[in-house]
Order: structure tokens, then sequence, then C-alpha cells
């Protein structure tokens, strides 16, 4: 692939940032065929933060909505919330979360990502896990970033249904459907909420 002219490349790269805000200053690199050094002066000409900045803007709008659990108790990144719709968060696989002889991480880690999202997700301040049909796809490994995406696929009277997907690049590692206890009486129609009450 022949090298693109400056300008080009920097109306690609802002869209490829705004289609995929957890892209990496080394995917970028090996998108367009530059160097670190062009990928990072592009960022800074037009004025666009590198990943972990662009991660922390997007995680302070989103976690004063985080009503079901205290902030400490999310793991993994929030970065975007549309409470009883969808959310999405990342996960970095570091040395304390994986075993020691293979460094491969421990399931309970890539569970507990999907598991603490599916209850954020709720617009409740209670909201616990009741049951969750779960698949691990592949093992996840040391350094690799876990991105969960949860959809709210039906609430009614006191439960919720919250299926997440966990991915890695593109590749899809783990899979749960999650019912979730809460304390709402309203339940949600595909147009909008009725008063559960009301049956």
């Amino acid at each position: 692939m022949e090298r693109l002219p400056k300008r080009e490349r920097q109306q690609r790269l802002t869209k490829a940032i705004e289609d995929n805000p957890f892209i990496t200053d080394e995917e970028l690199m090996k998108l367009f065929h530059v160097s670190i050094q062009t990928i990072r002066l592009d960022r800074l000409e037009l004025g666009i933060p590198e990943l972990r900045e662009r991660m922390k803007h997007m995680a302070e709008k989103t976690y004063d909505q985080v009503r079901s659990l205290p902030l400490h108790e999310v793991i993994g990144e929030v970065i975007d919330l549309q409470l009883d719709q969808s959310g999405i968060s990342m996960f970095e696989i570091r040395e304390e979360h994986v075993f020691s002889r293979n460094k491969i991480a421990r399931g309970h880690h890539v569970f507990s990502q999907a598991n603490s999202l599916a209850v954020a997700v709720i617009n409740d301040e209670i909201a616990l896990t009741a049951a969750a049909d779960i698949k691990f796809l592949r093992s996840v490994k040391l350094a690799e970033k876990c991105i969960a995406k949860a959809y709210v696929r039906s609430i009614s009277k006191g439960k919720a249904k919250v299926e997440v997907f966990t991915y890695v690049s593109d590749e899809l590692v783990f899979q749960g459907m999650f019912t979730i206890f809460h304390s709402k009486t309203k339940a949600r129609s595909e147009g909008g909420y009725l008063d559960a009450d009301s049956d």
C-alpha cells in the first residue's frame, strides 16, 4: 500500500479513532504503514489525546451515571454507559490477574468484568446477579485488553436479562447471559416503560 498524503492520512486517522476509541498507536501505525512517531505527531497536530487520556475522559463522563455499584466495585474501566440499554468496559490483564506458570488470565477476572458491567448497566440502586449462563471461548493472556459490551435484552418487574460479549481485538473470548434482580417496579417494552402493576 502506498503512503497517503498527510492531509488524507490525518482525516482517515481521525475517523479510525472515532470508529474505535480503543485503537492503539501501534495499531494505527500498522494500519497506515507509517512510524509510531508519525502517528504521535498526527495526533498532536489534530489535538487527539493518547489512548489512556481518551479512555480517562470517556470514563469520567460515564462514572456519575452508575447507580448500582460503587466505582471501586466495577471491574475494568467503564467507557460508555446507556442505563438500561448498553455499556462498554475495558480491562487490561496484568501480572496479578494471571497464573504465574503460563501467563493465562484466571477465569474469574474475565467473568467479574462482564458480571459487574451487567449490574452497572441497570438503572437501579439495588441490582444483584441472580443467575449467569456463561461460555469461555478462549484463554486470555497477560497484557491483552478485554473489551466487554453489555446489552440489556429485557427488563420486567424485579428482573432484567443482560447479555455480555467480551472481545480481545476483534476476537470473541467470553459470552454470558446474566439475570439481574433489581428493585424497580417498571417493566420495559419496545416503546419505553410500562407500569408493571397495570398488567
